[in-house]
């Protein structure tokens, strides 16, 4: 999965540790747990798909989705970060775009979900962009936003 330069690449034992390394900025961290958190997580739950975010074959970012359907009858988006160093270059956008062509490709895909803190005006910003739609749907601290797919 690639577009521009930036590349999804599947989580492995020579990619793991250096998305550990990856952090958000300072006002970002309560929102998002670590990746090592994540990582950890995708070896307990099999479902969970871990992916480096590759930008000109340097990690500089990290991604997770399910493939199980879930909530909201749909399949939700984990995680998905960029390093602080990386931001604001439109790469978790593409990131976010390859991570969804990919999911639509899953068994009877109609609808894609993700939750995020209302206050992340950032991840407000990417999910509308790329069409999320937010029907209200609350999942304690956290609002969840669906695409669906035609």
């Amino acid at each position: 999965m690639q577009n521009r330069n930036v590349e999804l690449v599947e989580l492995n034992a020579e990619n793991w540790y250096e998305c550990c390394l990856l952090e958000v900025s300072e006002d970002q961290k309560s929102h998002i747990e670590p990746n090592a958190i994540s990582i950890a997580q995708s070896k307990f739950e099999s479902s969970l798909k871990p992916y480096a975010i590759h930008f000109e074959g340097k990690a500089v970012g990290f991604l997770m989705f399910n493939t199980t359907e879930e909530e909201l009858d749909g399949y939700w988006i984990y995680r998905i970060m960029v390093d602080k160093n990386f931001q604001q270059k439109g790469l978790g956008k593409i990131a976010t775009q390859l991570m969804i062509d990919e999911m639509i490709k899953l068994p009877n895909a109609k609808r894609i979900v993700v939750g995020y803190h209302p206050e992340n005006l950032g991840a407000h910003n990417l999910y509308s962009s790329l069409g999320f739609i937010d029907h209200g749907d609350r999942f304690g601290k956290e609002m969840a936003v669906v695409l669906d797919i035609k």
